[in-house]
């Protein structure tokens, strides 16, 4: 059977770009496997952005032999309709790989003028404006996007960093400082202490003291938030988890946003759990978890290692706690009821 001149545009445009992406990654064995299981989906967007097979001339068309000539058909077919989002994003990226970056801020702007509401989507248009400017300034655009997209879901991440970094180049360092705090707890090891380290460093730069260094409570002098974690025994024997799957245990405000007041994160591996929460493990030290006199206890079982929750993350139902709490708090995982947050 002679495969449509469509579908072989469209599979070679998604295979070529996606390994193009991929590549940098690939040292990243679960990044790089990650956006080739992606490469049907990507298929079958293309599909929707040329259309039909019958609606192309055979006669006219054949099937790109490399990413440029991928590029340049699909130019031609967003030309014949500019209504699809994901074209004009995957013609985005592909152009940014070829260090075609104003051509790729257009593409981005397009892609975000026709989903205002999409907060990845307009991250990347945020980050693709910044790769026009030489030293990768984000502009007052771009700072603007960021704004809009951390107001409408403080929990993203990645708009987050940038605005930071956005904040930081335009001399706001005490926004740069407070913006970026509330990712600490999803960090670990040298990045958490990386990101510290800017973070001090524009803090000091605002006329601000350095943040305290952190420090664990104790658990042997009773202080802090005991709690328990473990998966649900049904659960558990159903279902095979990763054992380097990240497990993040938070407390939070009830009620208030889902930024955590104190946070710890943790493996499947380390599951039965037994923890203390306290001053030293809270992202903003200005907001720790003992200033507080009731939080929301839940543990979450995060399929991508983000702290956002994403599809697929497995949560244990969130427990009010009166603080201080003398008990120790269970936290089951697996259980019937996923926290709504």
């Amino acid at each position: 059977m002679v495969m449509a001149p469509y579908f072989v545009l469209a599979t070679l445009l998604a295979l070529v770009t996606a390994v193009v992406l991929a590549w940098p990654l690939r040292g990243s064995r679960p990044l790089f496997a990650g956006l080739v299981v992606a490469i049907p989906v990507m298929v079958l967007s293309l599909y929707q952005v040329v259309g039909t097979p019958a609606g192309l001339d055979p006669a006219q068309r054949r099937a790109p032999e490399t990413l440029a000539e991928a590029i340049t058909q699909l130019q031609a077919d967003l030309e014949r309709d500019p209504r699809q989002v994901e074209g004009w994003r995957l013609l985005g990226r592909a152009l940014q790989q070829q260090e075609r970056h104003g051509e790729a801020r257009d593409a981005f702007a397009r892609a975000a003028r026709l989903d205002p509401e999409d907060p990845g989507l307009q991250t990347e248009y945020a980050e693709a404006r910044s790769r026009v400017d030489a030293r990768r300034r984000f502009d007052d655009e771009a700072i603007a996007v960021l704004e809009r997209v951390l107001a409408a879901d403080p929990g993203q991440q990645r708009a987050r960093l940038f605005l930071g970094i956005g904040y930081r180049q335009h001399g706001r360092s005490a926004e740069a400082a407070a913006t970026w705090e509330p990712l600490l707890p999803a960090l670990g090891g040298e990045a958490a202490a990386g990101l510290r380290l800017q973070i001090n460093e524009a803090r000091v730069h605002a006329g601000l003291d350095p943040l305290p260094e952190p420090e664990r409570v104790d658990a042997a002098a009773g202080e802090g938030l005991r709690v328990r974690v473990a998966l649900d025994p049904d659960f558990a024997a159903r279902v095979r988890l990763d054992p380097a799957a990240v497990v993040f245990v938070i407390a939070r405000a009830p009620d208030g946003p889902p930024m955590p007041v104190a946070a710890q994160r943790h493996t499947v591996a380390d599951l039965p759990l037994d923890i203390v929460l306290g001053d030293g493990d809270s992202p903003m030290p200005t907001q720790p978890l003992s200033a507080l006199q009731e939080v929301e206890v839940l543990a979450r079982i995060s399929s991508s290692g983000s702290a956002t929750p994403q599809d697929g993350d497995m949560s244990s139902a969130p427990v009010r706690v009166q603080l201080p709490a003398a008990g120790t708090v269970e936290l089951v995982v697996g259980g019937e009821t996923p926290d709504p947050r």
